[in-house]
């Protein structure tokens, strides 16, 4: 069980040095180095206008930012699918669903994995298999040309688990091609190796619930129209894992796995039955106890799903309130329109925090109301209780943020740095400034705790770093550890440099070893949860620079010439999601207003400012539409690397305006130190 602690830790219980001048340092710079500034009228147009957009965008009555989080057409057939699945399918949401597919395939016939991606197998299947649910015809020519593309890619069986997995509830797989998820994982104890902590949090939200399907082997009845017969040639309804997996040596952990595969589909109802009613047990308890305070299991899609698919399992009924309220928090990620299309989780927290700097470090009134508002919102939505991560830091006590509304077992160290970060921003009245001071010393505190053995931090976990999970049959999302990130070490270097913390302090010492150790050769740093290595690289320069490293170091400056580097001509900076399939695309593709920010953001931290910085701000004031926001065509946001990729619609036009914003003061302080060499100069005159 997870413990709940009182919101306020005793100093007594605090085990890392408090930065010098604290209370200082949380209260934010109200100041405007030169009001009187002529400021070119383009650059204060455009912030005005981004500034004006936003303000429109925030909830009047709660105080938050929550824009739109898109992704792929896979949970949008995955929702077609689970409709089927509790007898739904002639709702007409299904045919919605649908015509959102439709216009989303290419003319390949295939569907992406990101808008100016290639056609992806598991997608496509997906999408073919959901329209089919729908009523369209397989003779139809969208199925036709969608058929001939999944026989391209190496037909239905080069799908990846999950894919199969759903397939199989209707008969359309058999469970023997299915890599086993066995609820049995739930009896290994926390200190045993193979245990489901050293999975990702999001891996156990979607294993821990499929594990309860897995032992039910449910068969539901296909409706004919849906049935996929004709994607089966030879007739075979999977193929040996061993040939689903690709090309492996002999003896390897791949090798092992498939063994251990085998086994346990060999001893599959065999066993003993009292062990298989306790692991269930133990797996539908640990689901419902995560319900608690959250917005589904990790409040995040694939997880809330699953869970659906077990309580069916389980025999929940109908009208059982714990079923009704996952239905209710799946609606929840529907995005209303014409055709519909679902989010993969909601993002008010990430997008507040971001919105708040972003309006802050553009000039607006440090108390201005709308801040105010977002800061007592933001404060209102720490997370005070133990979750996942006290299994592998139990040493630490919580005080942290979540991505979403609420996910209380899942706070993580991104949100929480970026949330203490924009608190920072923001002037408050007591008694919000003791509330603020209160929460961000337990943030800090829990972030500290969870900084890894390497000097980097992760996500969720604090050392989640087992790499042979990667070679279970079921880990082909790619994600199934949560291994320290740069990006995110980035920004919690940003918030310790902020309120003090300079290379003295040993955790940020040991953060800068490890960014050190990950750069790549030309400079760059790979970006885990950003497209990509744009991204990376704007992050680690930001966080350098907020704990005074010293920027004129050669491998700072290898960061700068790379980004420089990859200017495009119109002044911009573009990289899509192809880079994570081939790192020698990075810093290409079409310029996009997030990443042009990040890019500018970057240079300036690393102390450029030279035409570099110039044409990215112009090409930001360029591309700004009349409105005050930016049109952006491809997803730079990232869920799984290679696997699932996001579009977080705020990105366009908040880390623009953070971007104009930061510029327009370097502007104004640049005209400050004119004027004192000027007046230092007439003083000399009148003194001669």
């Amino acid at each position: 069980m997870i413990r709940t602690v009182s919101a306020w830790l005793t100093p007594s219980r605090w085990i890392y040095r408090k930065p010098k001048d604290w209370a200082e340092n949380l209260r934010p710079d109200l100041s405007d180095p030169h009001p009187d500034a002529a400021i070119p009228d383009d650059l204060q147009t455009a912030v005005l206008r981004a500034q004006n957009a936003m303000l429109q965008q925030q909830n009047k009555e709660e105080g938050f930012w929550c824009g739109r989080l898109r992704a792929d057409t896979t949970i949008d057939s995955d929702t077609i699918m689970l409709l089927n699945f509790l007898g739904r399918g002639s709702s007409i949401k299904v045919r919605r669903f649908a015509n959102r597919l439709l216009k989303a395939q290419l003319t390949d016939g295939g569907w992406p994995i990101y808008p100016s991606g290639p056609a992806d197998i598991s997608a496509t299947v997906k999408a073919y298999w959901a329209l089919k649910f729908a009523g369209h015809s397989p003779n139809e020519p969208s199925l036709v040309r969608a058929r001939k593309k999944i026989r391209e890619l190496g037909g239905i069986h080069k799908v990846n688990t999950y894919t199969k997995f759903y397939l199989a509830l209707f008969g359309q797989y058999d469970w023997d091609g299915v890599p086993t998820i066995p609820p049995e994982l739930m009896i290994f104890p926390n200190w045993f190796y193979f245990n489901i902590y050293q999975m990702s949090s999001w891996t156990r939200s979607i294993v821990v619930p499929l594990s309860i399907v897995w032992a039910s082997h449910p068969r539901m009845p296909c409706p004919a129209h849906a049935v996929l017969d004709e994607l089966f040639p030879d007739s075979r309804r999977h193929v040996p894992l061993s040939e689903a997996v690709g090309p492996h040596a002999i003896v390897s952990w791949t090798n092992f796995f498939l063994w251990w595969d085998r086994g346990l589909k060999f001893v599959e109802g065999n066993g003993p039955h009292w062990i298989r009613i306790w692991a269930l047990r133990l797996a539908e308890d640990w689901v419902l106890e995560r319900l608690q305070g959250s917005d589904g299991l990790g409040a995040i899609y694939p997880g809330i799903v699953n869970t659906i698919l077990a309580m069916k399992c389980l025999g929940y009924g109908e009208t059982d309130p714990r079923l009704l309220e996952q239905l209710a928090v799946l609606e929840r990620l529907e995005l209303p329109g014409e055709d519909l299309q679902m989010q993969p989780c909601q993002s008010p927290v990430w997008d507040t925090a971001i919105s708040v700097i972003a309006l802050a470090e553009s000039g607006l009134d440090r108390n201005h109301p709308a801040l105010v508002r977002a800061a007592d919102w933001l404060i209102s939505k720490e997370i005070t209780t133990e979750g996942d991560w006290i299994v592998g830091n139990p040493k630490g006590h919580p005080g942290g943020w979540a991505f979403e509304f609420n996910n209380e077992f899942y706070p993580d160290v991104d949100d929480t740095a970026m949330v203490m970060l924009a608190l920072r921003h923001v002037y408050l009245d007591e008694p919000l400034t003791v509330l603020r001071e209160k929460a961000c010393q337990r943030g800090l505190h829990w972030m500290l705790s969870m900084q890894c053995s390497n000097g980097g931090w992760a996500a969720f976990d604090k050392d989640n770093t087992k790499t042979i999970f990667n070679k279970i049959p079921f880990a082909d999302h790619n994600a199934m550890i949560d291994p320290p990130a740069v990006d995110i070490t980035g920004r919690v270097l940003e918030f310790l440099g902020y309120i003090g913390f300079d290379r003295t302090y040993p955790s940020v010492e040991r953060a800068v070893q490890y960014l050190k150790a990950e750069q790549e050769t030309d400079g760059s740093w790979y970006g885990r949860w950003g497209v990509n290595y744009v991204y990376g690289t704007w992050q680690v320069l930001r966080g350098l620079a907020a704990i005074d490293e010293d920027m004129s170091l050669p491998y700072i400056c290898r960061a700068a010439d790379w980004l420089k580097s990859v200017q495009h001509e119109d002044g911009g900076w573009g990289e899509t999601c192809a880079t994570y399939h081939d790192p020698r695309l990075k810093g290409r593709g079409p310029s996009m207003p997030s990443q042009t920010a990040w890019a500018v953001q970057g240079l300036m931290a690393a102390g450029v400012y030279d035409e570099a910085v110039e044409r990215g701000i112009e090409a930001l004031i360029r591309t700004q539409r009349e409105d005050g926001t930016w049109d952006e065509a491809d997803f730079t946001g990232t869920g799984f690397p290679k696997v699932f990729y996001l579009e977080y619609t705020m990105y366009r036009n908040n880390f623009p305006l953070q971007t104009l914003g930061t510029y327009l003061r370097m502007v104004k302080e640049s005209q400050r130190a004119a004027l004192r060499m000027g007046l230092a100069g007439s003083l000399s005159e009148a003194r001669i």
